[in-house]
């Protein structure tokens, strides 16, 4: 990555660690993952179907609580950074301090890969059963779902889907914005630009 584009996206993280909707949104986001463990845990015995289901919800609402509270730690951690007005120069090793805390950026990246395969798994469990008996059938009494749960674990996959396809297109649109933008762009000169002009 070019020092040029790295100050163009501390800037532009910066900004975001900023913005006090944005810790708001993550505190609201938690909601999400802590209602998840609370019913994974409710109802761990309520889908003998697949067992599985529930402990998804569980497993998949502590981890993903403990995501977003290491992230709402770090926006915070950066606000105070700048609300201090740190005032750098280039040549000072502390000019993007997420750099120091290397240890942060890979217990990150441990949980989203860890989340990311315990979603795969979850459509798996989830949709290998779509639209099991929501009432106990009394010939086979394990051969049930609870409604409730089951159509919760489809409402989180669903959102799941979601975000996962916004965030492939911000993925996008971003590789695509800097791709046809050039390096002055991001305060850099061209070295062509400098030949021509001698």
């Amino acid at each position: 990555m070019t020092a040029g584009l790295e100050k163009a996206c501390h800037r532009c993280l910066s900004k975001i660690a900023s913005n006090a909707y944005v810790a708001v949104g993550l505190l609201a986001f938690l909601a999400l993952p802590l209602t998840m463990a609370l019913v994974g845990a409710k109802n761990i015995d309520n889908c003998p179907v697949q067992p599985m289901i529930p402990l998804y919800l569980l497993v998949g609402g502590v981890v993903g609580s403990v995501k977003v509270s290491f992230l709402l730690y770090d926006i915070m951690h950066m606000r105070s950074l700048i609300s201090k007005s740190i005032v750098i120069g280039d040549d000072d090793a502390d000019e993007y301090p997420w750099r120091q805390n290397a240890h942060r950026y890979y217990v990150h990246l441990i949980l989203s890969t860890f989340l990311f395969v315990w979603f795969l798994l979850a459509n798996y469990w989830v949709f290998s059963v779509y639209t099991p008996n929501f009432i106990a059938p009394f010939h086979r009494p394990q051969e049930y779902c609870r409604k409730s749960l089951y159509m919760f674990a489809v409402f989180v996959l669903a959102l799941s889907h979601t975000v996962l396809v916004l965030l492939l297109c911000c993925g996008v649109w971003l590789r695509v914005c800097s791709r046809t933008s050039t390096r002055s762009d991001y305060g850099e000169d061209d070295d062509d630009d400098d030949n021509d002009n001698d």
